[in-house]
């Protein structure tokens, strides 16, 4: 009886389940196919009816980027099918506001605040959002995202908590311990020395903005969400790119996909002596819109290769100078020649590393390379500068040094790159000719070279949290913007963002950040974001080539397909 009683129990239980109609329905299905995996053809069957996969897990880890600094990887465990399965992982780019020319303290500072930054990450992602996220789907982005913010949030209210309790303390301390002869008398001011000349700017120019602070473990938040939408696009089945392009279109899956244009940077212009040109940080390729992606980037590096064939020094190599007297030395370096300087070094942007003496000395550099290999600029291959002008303004003089010891107003600045555009017509885009705080400049210069060339705000749009203002985008006059995926965004941040940008004209343009990792994500992100441009940096250097790889190889997927616009 009680094994009877079982049986009915198991029967009922399957019933329930409609287990022995879709068994049936399965073999019917099967049998005309005659599969040669029979029981691989059924559990594909079947996992169609098993409940969605589900986060079961996160674990965050301490790894390095592409130039030795600390990040974060988070990782993705999904429950599928009853089993727990690890499903993908992203590692985080960093992002340094430190300049080139930093102080070594300056830079010491950072450097520690970094790795306590990596280090509260990793802790978040393994103890809070690993309990917050479980049980969650990964293709709920946007609920994971929300959820993420209020976190964030939460932290940032209890970090103004603490400080605010802290300033409380010392603020007590210092009235008491404050004696009266200590003490300024009221109405009075602390006399100037006489003859001592106060610093005062030759002209007013809006001060600098202050630099939005960078919470404590915020790269917990953008690696969780990032790893969030590339689990989603795995258990869809689906490359991350189509995953970020149904997010962003309410699943409605695109007829076409256009690739964005890559901006190869081919120059970085050192800063420092003997160079004298200040003005330029990045020289830059685009090529043609016209031209399939892979034949434009085997333009790019045979420009590159007459680009260092230029930059060899004319003759042999001079002998060691240790070796100068002694025969032997002289007979070993007899006819080798010496590597040129600029190959020697390549800059963290994947690029050779050249100093230049003036505006115009890589861009005919640029112009004779072109010429000849038979290119033409303007035609064939155009160049993007990037001016990063925030990092020359001297706030004493109120002036950019452009060059060392020349200095130039904001609205000097516009009309040199109103002459630089007429002279060289083939330069399309100006990243951060001037700083964002220098808004009416950046109105005069889109009103004189706006129908000529992108005017590209980059250093603005660093911190994504600032750009969104209600439905408005707080950016100075400009074409467009350079977008960072750093520190607390997330994946809904660049969906709204980029939408915003859309309905406004604007294009957008998907930057890799100063730190760069080897996760390519960032150009699945351009791809289903719709992206005009992607600057990636140079075609050297593991971390940004491969991200050129993998934009290559979704170029041959949509030619496949034949999506691709």
């Amino acid at each position: 009886m009680e094994r009877g009683g079982r049986r009915r129990e198991a029967a009922e239980y399957y019933r329930a389940h409609r287990v022995p109609q879709r068994m049936e329905e399965a073999l019917n299905a099967l049998f005309p196919l005659r599969p040669a995996d029979l029981y691989g053809e059924l559990a594909n069957y079947f996992s169609k009816f098993s409940k969605a996969p589900v986060i079961c897990k996160l674990v965050g880890r301490k790894v390095l980027d592409g130039v030795g600094q600390p990040t974060i990887e988070v990782e993705i465990h999904c429950r599928v099918i009853n089993y727990e399965k690890r499903i993908c992982s992203t590692v985080m780019s960093s992002h340094s506001q430190i300049l080139e020319n930093a102080l070594p303290e300056t830079t010491e500072a950072d450097e520690k605040e970094r790795n306590d930054s990596v280090n509260t990450a990793v802790e978040w992602v393994n103890e809070s959002l690993n309990v917050m996220l479980r049980d969650l789907k990964p293709t709920d982005q946007y609920r994971v995202d929300k959820m993420l913010g209020e976190y964030f949030t939460k932290q940032v209210e209890e970090k103004k908590e603490i400080q605010k309790k802290e300033e409380e303390a010392e603020a007590t301390l210092a009235l008491t311990s404050c004696t009266p002869s200590a003490t300024a008398l009221p109405g009075k001011k602390k006399a100037t020395k006489p003859g001592k000349k106060v610093s005062v700017a030759e002209r007013t120019i809006p001060p600098a903005e202050p630099v939005e602070s960078v919470l404590c473990g915020s790269l917990a938040i953008g690696g969780t969400s990032l790893a969030i939408a590339k689990a989603g696009a795995t258990v869809s089945r689906v490359p991350l790119y189509l995953h970020i392009a149904l997010l962003k279109h309410d699943q409605d899956s695109p007829k076409e996909m256009t690739l964005p244009l890559p901006m190869v940077t081919l120059l970085n212009c050192e800063k420092i002596s003997p160079a004298k040109l200040k003005l330029v940080k990045e020289v830059m390729l685009i090529p043609p819109v016209q031209l399939p992606l892979k034949q434009g980037i085997e333009r790019v590096l045979d420009i590159q290769k007459e680009m260092m064939r230029l930059l060899e020094p004319p003759g042999k190599a001079q002998p060691d100078p240790q070796l100068a007297d002694s025969k032997k030395g002289k007979a070993h370096n007899a006819g080798k020649k010496a590597p040129p300087r600029a190959l020697k070094r390549i800059s963290h942007l994947g690029c050779l590393i050249m100093g230049c003496d003036n505006l115009e000395q890589p861009l005919l550099l640029m112009q004779t390379a072109c010429n000849n290999i038979g290119l033409e600029l303007g035609t064939d291959m155009y160049l993007a500068i990037n001016c990063a002008a925030h990092e020359l303004m001297d706030y004493v003089k109120g002036k950019y040094e452009i060059l060392t010891g020349m200095f130039k107003s904001p609205d000097e600045m516009v009309d040199m790159y109103v002459e630089l555009i007429n002279k060289f017509p083939f330069i399309i885009a100006l990243i951060d000719p001037l700083r964002k705080e220098d808004r009416q400049q950046w109105n005069n210069v889109c009103r004189a070279l706006g129908s000529k060339c992108y005017l590209i705000a980059e250093d603005a749009a660093t911190y994504i949290s600032k750009l969104k203002i209600g439905q408005n985008i707080n950016i100075p006059t400009c074409s467009g913007v350079v977008l960072k995926y750093i520190n607390q965004t997330k994946v809904s941040d660049l969906i709204e963002l980029t939408g915003l940008l859309d309905g406004q004209r604007h294009i957008t343009i998907l930057g890799s950040p100063d730190g760069e990792s080897s996760d390519d994500s960032l150009v699945d992100l351009a791809v289903g974001l719709g992206a005009r441009f992607i600057k990636l940096g140079g075609l050297s250097r593991g971390e940004r080539v491969t991200k050129y790889n993998r934009l290559l190889a979704i170029e041959e997927e949509l030619a496949e397909n034949r999506t691709l616009r």
